[in-house]
């Protein structure tokens, strides 16, 4: 029983998570681990932040403005202690698409419909999780992800071709047309020293991975292009850099814009929001099954949408769980959440009290498209596709699909999702409304089993059919018609059981399609019987009467004594030879086995 303290302590848990690992704070060692790990994963975080902010359409450093409070508050009130929040690929990618129309006519209020954006994301996540309905995000089924996760990193990946060969090409409002544009500048005014930055970024960072994985290889790459860059006089040659960056830390205030120009980013908010709290989530539940940790969903959503609530007040943009550091910080020995707060210290730190914005001025900008390149890399899983297609051809042409249609889609990425998850809801209301329906007979080691897959003989007096799936209003007359087509098909029918054991649930429509179908079956010298049925559904039969004392006869514990039944009131009856008893001496037959349920 769960003492009034523990309940306090539970209820005051989901608004203050951090009490949970707080306490072990007080042992240096896990401080260690988590200051270590705090440390590598901002060695990480700075240079990538920084891509990820070019991606979203925004200066390289409101990355780094993204990397501050929100990896810390998300952190401080999630509930994961090593998921590590901040800039990702897929919502920055998303968050361009989401403000391209808007920027396109005003472009100087750019950097705030960002921030507004964040902050709507952030309400909608927060919202979800105190109200508890963290159960509605998972309307976007896996394969709809995996479609839209591997589209979006080919569309990631192949968005920074301009910036890797330094060219400008005319933008369309299809994807596809804006990437041949690019390779088609490509192929005549490719900036040679701009590519051939990008390729020694690209070969430093996949380099270092194979052969010194432990070496941050982003970071060294963006130190060695950089130190080159300013040596060679890299900006007089007209490659690109990241240029100034403000120094300190950014101020928090409220974005100013109409509510129009709001309410207009409201849709893709919230398509920003499930799709990023779909990328944390699983992150979080990944890492809880190595660290046995509970999850709990809303909180979450809740330290999620207070990631983004800040970081839309910081004047940055959305945010989500990053699976790579939050990868990185497990490995390098977190222990709680105070890692990711060491990160974010150190991000500040890093523009505060080293003044490290001034080195990353000659930083150039086709080093942060190779850094882009080489983290989505990992995110084109080809073979979560085709594995969606081994567990059900459905789930397979939902991922195909949703594939497809982001790249035919982009850059109106939210329509893709929005046809992926209909597509889903689409596909399981049908295998609902058409639940497999199996006729059983005898196999020869003396079980029931699926007559046309192991190829057994039927009865054709009796017939044993298993339905699996609730009885409800979408499956009903789907059950009535397979009756009606059975009855059809054996002229000598005279009993019709229904192992009801996988019937978990049952409504009225269900019921009264039942106590009708029963009636319309004896008309036609025809009996309805049920075996095994579970005690929800039973209990629905004796509320309305259809388990009444007139069809007490109708309900039985199982198939073989609903079997035996039918045997005793079948004339004439050949029991030997009857497909249900071949090569098996019932265990019914040696005991008065023709009970009713609520009798035996």
């Amino acid at each position: 029983m769960i003492t009034a303290q523990q309940y306090t302590h539970e209820f005051i848990s989901r608004f203050v998570p951090y009490l949970n690992w707080i306490q072990e704070l007080k042992d240096p060692a896990v401080v260690w681990k988590d200051c270590v790990a705090g440390l590598t994963v901002a060695l990480v975080l700075i240079p990538q932040s920084m891509a990820y902010a070019q991606l979203a359409g925004l200066p390289p450093y409101y990355g780094l403005y993204a990397s501050f409070l929100p990896v810390i508050v998300a952190s401080t009130f999630g509930s994961s202690r090593q998921l590590q929040t901040g800039p990702v690929a897929v919502v920055s990618l998303m968050t361009a698409a989401a403000l391209e129309p808007l920027a396109a006519a005003n472009p100087e209020g750019f950097v705030v419909y960002a921030a507004i954006l964040a902050i709507l994301v952030g309400v909608f996540q927060m919202s979800l999780g105190l109200l508890r309905l963290g159960v509605l995000v998972d309307f976007l089924s896996h394969p709809v992800v995996v479609g839209f996760t591997n589209a979006a990193a080919i569309i990631i990946a192949t968005s920074q071709l301009s910036k890797l060969f330094g060219v400008t090409a005319e933008t369309s409002d299809h994807f596809f047309i804006t990437i041949w544009n690019v390779l088609v500048e490509a192929a005549q005014h490719t900036h040679f020293p701009t590519l051939a930055m990008g390729i020694l970024a690209l070969v430093i960072i996949f380099g270092l991975r194979h052969y010194a994985p432990k070496i941050p290889s982003v970071l060294i790459a963006v130190i060695v292009t950089s130190v080159i860059s300013l040596l060679v006089g890299y900006e007089n040659l007209g490659g690109k850099i990241v240029g100034h960056v403000p120094a300190g830390l950014p101020v928090l205030s409220i974005p100013n814009v109409d509510l129009a120009t709001a309410a207009s980013l409201i849709g893709k908010a919230i398509v920003i929001a499930v799709v990023g709290y779909m990328e944390a989530i699983s992150i979080a539940k990944a890492i809880a099954v190595q660290t046995r940790q509970r999850i709990d969903a809303n909180q979450g959503l809740v330290g999620q949408g207070l990631g983004n609530i800040i970081s839309g007040l910081s004047g940055a943009y959305p945010v989500a769980g990053s699976f790579s550091r939050s990868a990185v910080n497990m490995s390098a020995g977190a222990k709680t959440g105070f890692a990711a707060i060491v990160t974010g210290v150190i991000v500040a730190l890093s523009l505060i009290l080293l003044h490290f914005a001034q080195y990353l001025y000659y930083l150039p900008q086709a080093t942060l498209a190779a850094v882009i390149i080489s983290a989505v890399i990992n995110l084109i899983r080809i073979k979560q596709i085709k594995y969606a297609l081994r567990v059900h051809t459905h789930d397979g042409v939902i991922a195909i699909l949703t594939f497809v249609l982001t790249l035919a889609l982009a850059p109106h990425l939210e329509q893709s999702i929005f046809i992926g998850v209909v597509l889903s809801l689409g596909l399981f209301m049908y295998r609902t409304m058409h639940p497999h329906i199996s006729v059983l007979s005898r196999h020869s080691d003396g079980t029931l089993r699926d007559a046309q897959a192991n190829i057994l003989k039927t009865c054709p007096k009796i017939s044993v059919l298993r339905f699996e799936g609730p009885l409800f209003f979408a499956s009903a007359m789907y059950f009535e018609a397979k009756i009606l087509e059975r009855v059809a098909s054996k002229p000598e029918l005279k009993f019709i059981i229904i192992d009801a054991e996988a019937i978990t649930d049952i409504d009225a429509t269900g019921e009264d399609m039942l106590h009708q179908l029963s009636l319309r079956l004896v008309a036609l010298d025809v009996r309805l019987v049920f075996a095994r049925t579970k005690r929800q559904v039973m209990d629905v039969f004796v509320r309305t009467g259809f388990a009444g004392p007139e069809w007490l006869d109708h309900f039985y514990r199982s198939d073989e004594r609903a079997i035996e039944f039918a045997w005793e009131n079948i004339e004439h009856c050949e029991r030997e030879t009857c497909p249900l008893a071949q090569g098996h001496e019932c265990p019914a037959r040696r005991m008065h086995a023709s009970k009713p349920l609520r009798e035996a």
